[in-house]
């Protein structure tokens, strides 16, 4: 069977090409169907009930919960904490642990390629508190080396915060040698996980990261729901800024609240059951394919994608050698969005803009570009005709004076 049929969006969408993986991806059958399975079947709240319907909403919740420990290699389940993304992930992380961790004038190392997520929430934990951000030096191909790393590093430096692999850039960071380095000098690792979970196999414990997050509806499960992951003994620090129902032990007039142990403690409220056990579904679809060889396969089709493109003298290629199936491009003398606009003529989907990393023009020299995200979906032949379309750019000049 082919791979692509089991994606209802391109059965439903045949002439549809779909290059913006990056910001979210199709859903198989299997996902969407173990939803309908939920709100059809057995509809419940989780850990609110004694009856067969709730415990089973119960048992599946919790099901995803080990699927995502044993998917990244957590430890133990309770290092896996269900939030509504990666950004709440980094914010929940930020004011909930690092505000009361990192002191006036503690340095926090990041790069001008991360995510709004991953630079906003620092920002603004600086002005409450005093901390400062160093920028780590990219190499002349926009990546992260270990040695640049260690140029910044100096007895302020507290935390290291990076995406694994970058939105625009498409780079991935070598994490694994990044904190060994930072554990010998006693800084912790933050990864933003939201591009690499989808696409490449990822291991905690092999990486030694303190803290990991990243979303669901970029790996093919629902939007709405993703997952902080932390070594049991920091998690466990993590003050949670949710207070309500299910993660009280108990509570007295006088105000006096104890809390229950992780994961609970940091799940307050009635959760996205339903896009938790999508997750759970995604999981398990993509456990079937092999990360190793979704990765090999991505990596490939770039390379054939890179090119092609290069046979076209007026296309712009700015991370022609990251190692994911990201690619940042611009046509001469075209604003990025004019592009966009020009290839959704023709049912192709790409991003265009600053993709959330609007610092990272200081790096590129350039505010926006075209985004090309590819995932295993995509094929050669859908490149074929992104390059035909290129191609004819007097059809996309004559447009964008018109």
């Amino acid at each position: 069977m082919d791979i692509r049929e089991e994606f209802p969006m391109l059965v439903n969408n045949k002439d549809l090409i779909y290059f913006d993986n990056g910001a979210t991806t199709f859903k198989p059958k299997l996902v969407i169907d173990s939803i309908k399975d939920y709100y059809e079947n057995y509809t419940s709240n989780a850990h609110r009930g004694d009856y067969n319907i709730s415990l089973k909403t119960d048992m599946k919740y919790e099901g995803t919960r080990k699927k995502v420990k044993d998917f990244i290699n957590a430890s133990k389940p309770e290092e896996i904490i269900f939030t509504s993304g990666t950004t709440e992930g980094l914010n929940m992380l930020i004011q909930g642990f690092f505000k009361n961790y990192l002191n006036k004038d503690d340095e926090i190392l990041l790069t001008k390629s991360e995510h709004a997520s991953n630079l906003l929430p620092w920002f603004r934990l600086c002005e409450e508190i005093g901390c400062k951000i160093v920028y780590i030096d990219l190499d002349k191909d926009l990546k992260v080396t270990l040695d640049n790393v260690k140029k910044k590093v100096n007895s302020k430096t507290k935390v290291i915060s990076l995406a694994h692999i970058t939105n625009v850039v498409g780079d991935i960071r070598p994490i694994k040698e990044i904190a060994s380095y930072a554990h010998e000098n006693n800084i912790l690792v933050v990864v933003d996980a939201a591009q690499s979970v989808p696409h490449i196999k990822v291991d905690v414990q092999d990486l030694d990261c303190d803290f990991l997050v990243f979303s669901g509806h970029k790996m093919c499960g629902p939007t709405g729901v993703g997952v902080l992951y932390g070594k049991y003994e920091l998690l466990d620090k993590l003050k949670p800024y949710n207070l309500g129902g299910g993660m009280n032990a108990s509570f007295s007039p006088e105000g006096n609240i104890e809390l229950k142990s992780l994961p609970q403690r940091l799940e307050a409220g009635t959760p996205n059951i339903e896009g938790v056990i999508g997750l759970g579904a995604a999981i398990d679809y993509l456990s079937l394919l092999d990360m190793d060889k979704v990765h090999e396969y991505e990596v490939k089709l770039k390379e054939y994608l890179v090119k092609r493109l290069k046979e076209n003298d007026k296309i712009i290629i700015y991370n022609e050698n990251s190692e994911s199936g990201i690619l940042a491009f611009n046509v001469k003398d075209v604003f990025s969005q004019d592009t966009a606009i020009y290839l959704n003529d023709y049912n192709i989907c790409v991003r265009a803009g600053s993709h959330c990393a609007k610092i990272l023009k200081e790096e590129l020299d350039i505010k926006n570009t075209c985004r090309i995200s590819l995932y295993f979906y995509n094929t050669k032949e859908e490149i074929d005709k992104l390059v035909s379309v290129l191609k004819n750019t007097d059809m996309l000049y004559n447009q964008i004076l018109l």
